[in-house]
């Protein structure tokens, strides 16, 4: 009967190898967006990156870029690059496809320039990096549109723009207006400073009692040539009585006269 030490062992010989093998075949993870639109005439770039569990080299990674197009099941190359990018020299995408990665950064994209309605399709994306050459490729659907159009994505990255700008624009609104009303009243501060003292309504400054004091003396002095009036009008009322006298006496003395002369 076998001791379990004797089953273990084979078991263990046999991992060590294999766990060698394993990292040696481990894959390369490629990242694609699924689909790209670009307007008739204009550039794109198709973005590819891609990270693996080994060293990047210019010399170990290869890209390669090939098309499908939408109605033909047969693949056409765009791009390869090995230490340097190698375009096609005829086809569609002669003079069309330029080189716009970083390898030692991960970064496999290319440029597509003044693309025709003719580049709609299926573009793959496959890196490989010795020893790991295994993984799945990206694939991006090229959209070669005559005028741009609107995502989901847009249109709501439009909307919380333009909230933001009116909420921007109000609160700078508000501000301003109240530094306005403040440097308003600072300036009103500075050219009355006394207005904006308080006043006791029964203290009074040195220059109301002066004027107070004047017009005291003005009134005093009314008051005096007021009495110094009063008698004068009062020997004026007696001369007035005499003079009426006067007058009586002569009337009688008239009538007087006239009785003798009719005797």
């Amino acid at each position: 009967m076998s001791s379990p030490m004797s089953r273990i062992w084979p078991v263990l010989l046999l991992g060590g190898f294999l766990l060698p093998g394993m990292q040696y075949v481990s894959g390369i993870d490629i990242y694609t967006p699924n689909e790209v639109e670009a307007v008739n005439g204009t550039n794109v770039k198709l973005k590819c990156t891609f990270s693996s569990n080994h060293p990047l080299s210019l010399q170990s990674v290869t890209v390669s870029w090939n098309f499908r197009p939408i109605n033909s099941g047969t693949d056409e190359s765009v791009f390869y690059y090995h230490e340097v990018g190698y375009p096609p020299l005829q086809g569609r995408f002669k003079g069309h496809a330029v080189w716009s990665g970083d390898i030692l950064r991960g970064d496999a994209s290319i440029t597509l320039h003044e693309v025709p309605p003719t580049f709609n399709g299926t573009f793959t994306c496959q890196v490989r990096n010795r020893p790991d050459v295994h993984g799945s490729n990206g694939e991006i659907v090229l959209k070669v549109v005559n005028k741009a159009t609107f995502s989901e994505i847009g249109i709501l990255a439009i909307a919380v723009g333009s909230a933001c700008g009116i909420i921007l624009l109000l609160l700078s609104i508000f501000v301003a207006v109240r530094f306005c009303k403040r440097q308003r009243m600072e300036n009103d501060i500075e050219l009355h400073p006394q207005e904006r003292e308080w006043k006791d309504p029964t203290v009074c400054t040195p220059e109301e009692a002066v004027h107070l004091k004047v017009v005291e003396k003005k009134l005093e002095g009314e008051s005096s040539d007021d009495e110094e009036s009063e008698p004068s009008s009062g020997d004026d009322e007696e001369e007035d009585g005499l003079e009426e006298e006067d007058d009586d006496d002569d009337d009688d003395d008239d009538d007087g006269g006239d009785d003798d002369d009719d005797d």
